[in-house]
Parts: C-alpha cells; sequence; structure tokens
C-alpha cells in the first residue's frame, strides 16, 4: 500500500525526511495557490518562505483552490503502476474541495484500489494522522487497523487556531466587514477551531490583545 495526501495537510520538512528515510514515501497533491494573478502549485512551483515573501511585498490577497481532479488521477494511476492499493488522506471536506476533487480523481483511476480518508481537521493536526498512518504501514498493520488508529488520533486531537490579521477572514467571506473593521480597532482576535462532525469552523471565544 502506498500514501497520498494533499500539500492542505502540514507535514514539515523534517517529517517528510524523517519518513522517506525509514522507507516511507508520502505522495503529495498540491493545493493551487493564485497571488497578482499569478498561479503556482504549493511545494512546487513556490515554498513557503517565497510564498510569505511575495506575500508581505503585495497589497493582493491570496487565494487558494484544490487540485484539480486529474492531477490526483495521474497520482494513482502512476502509483497503481507499481501497487494499485493507495491510502489517500485529505484535509477536511469541509473546509476545502480537495477530498471531493480526490474522490473525483479516484473514480477516474479505476486500475487504482484507493481507500480515501477525510480527517475532518486541517494544517498541522491531519499531518500527525499521515504520519502515523505511514508508520503502521513500515510496521506491517492492516489497513482496517491504520484507519482506526487514524479516528483515535482524530477524538483526541484538538486544534485552536487565531489571526494576527483579520482581512483574510473579511477576503474570504467568514466574518463581515463591519465585525471585522470593528474587531481590528479593539484588538479582537477570534479563537477559531474545527468541530468533529462536519469539519467546519467554528469560534470557541475571543481575546483582546
Amino acid at each position: 500500500m502506498q500514501i497520498v495526501t494533499d500539500s492542505g495537510v502540514d507535514l514539515s520538512p523534517q517529517q517528510m525526511d524523517e519518513l522517506n528515510t525509514l522507507g516511507i514515501p508520502i505522495h503529495v497533491v498540491p493545493l493551487v495557490v493564485t497571488l497578482e494573478g499569478q498561479t503556482y502549485r504549493e511545494g512546487v512551483d513556490i515554498q513557503p518562505d517565497e510564498f510569505y515573501r511575495l506575500l508581505a511585498a503585495t497589497d493582493s490577497l491570496p487565494t487558494t483552490s484544490q487540485p484539480p481532479a486529474g492531477d490526483f488521477a495521474d497520482t494513482y494511476r502512476r502509483l497503481a503502476a507499481s501497487d494499485p492499493d493507495i491510502l489517500s488522506i485529505h484535509m477536511s471536506s469541509g473546509l476545502s474541495g480537495t477530498f471531493n476533487s480526490a474522490q473525483a480523481g479516484a473514480a477516474m483511476a479505476t486500475e487504482a484500489n484507493v481507500t480515501l480518508v477525510d480527517t475532518k481537521t486541517l494544517s498541522a493536526a491531519p499531518g500527525w494522522q499521515v504520519e502515523a498512518a505511514a508508520r503502521a504501514l513500515k510496521a506491517g498493520w492492516a489497513t482496517e487497523k491504520i484507519l482506526a488508529l487514524m479516528e483515535r488520533i482524530n477524538a483526541a486531537t484538538d486544534s485552536l487556531y487565531t489571526l494576527k490579521e483579520l482581512e483574510y477572514l473579511i477576503h474570504g467571506g467568514r466574518i463581515s466587514h463591519m465585525k471585522g473593521l470593528l474587531a481590528s480597532i479593539l484588538n479582537i482576535k477570534p479563537l477559531i477551531g474545527v468541530e468533529k462532525e462536519g469539519g467546519t469552523y467554528v469560534q470557541h471565544g475571543q481575546v483582546r490583545t
């Protein structure tokens, strides 16, 4: 079995290097980032350091989109040539269309036997599930046991986020322009989590900085 994920699952370069050293390669399908009319594949055409440097130098706001279904299909077909069994682990379908894109790609790649996992979370939290699945696979665990392990990790994990700037929430329609303006004036920052049932954002409260 082989493991596929997306770049919205934040595995650090150190984690990737360690897993590769152990002989557990993770195949990452990149999300697409657009900034100032230029489109980049995350981790392929642009690295995080360069992206943040460009972001700091512009007044434009970035947009992201899920990988095309064809990118997943191409990845599944390529991997199926050596092993058709694939575990494809992705960020929450409640926050991104990436899981649905992977699902469509799996339907296109009929030569692959793809098991899809919606982690119902994002950022580092699904990365822990990917790493645990990879290590369990290396240890020879059966697919059902690996899936149960990932469910236990998800149940035991709660993530809490806040933002230095609110303009991205306003731009993305997460909060209204008026609420964002008032919060910025009063130095109020939302505390945001991801609820486990639907994998969508939920506000846990707010703090004044």
